[in-house]
């Protein structure tokens, strides 16, 4: 199963634990194959080195390195217009539909409100979880 992750997700489950965490360890055990593009990763790494400044004792870099390795990296292109109100979240939808998935993951409210766009899922960490997860 192909997902997206929105950074908030990404770097909830290396800093915070938590649901994000639970899919973080699903995509590591080959459960569901994580999705991105090159200005999602640049992205979880600029968030990433903001709270490792604030949480000097969690190292994001092993979570990046693996990404950057293991994730599926496509090429996105913009979409024809905005859709979220915050556009910068529209490269996440761009990736999901490029690659043909049908899932976004993200605890975003503007991303959350943006469901059903050309056919996408944008769903909560713990939704995701109870929906495709629990079973595996």
């Amino acid at each position: 199963m192909k997902v997206v992750l929105d950074t908030n997700v990404f770097v909830s489950g290396i800093f915070f634990g938590g649901p994000p965490a639970r899919i973080l360890t699903a995509w590591q055990e080959g459960q569901i194959e994580l999705i991105a593009s090159v200005e999602i990763l640049q992205e979880y790494e600029r968030v990433c080195q903001e709270l490792s400044a604030a949480a000097p004792g969690i190292d994001p870099t092993p979570f990046l390195k693996l990404v950057a390795l293991d994730a599926t990296l496509i090429e996105i292109p913009p979409l024809p217009a905005p859709v979220c109100t915050d556009s910068d979240d529209d490269k996440f939808l761009a990736c999901a539909l490029t690659a043909g998935s049908n899932l976004v993951i993200s605890g975003d409210k503007q991303l959350l409100a943006t469901n059903g766009y050309h056919g996408l899922q944008i769903i909560r960490p713990r939704e995701f979880i109870d929906r495709y997860l629990t079973s595996v």
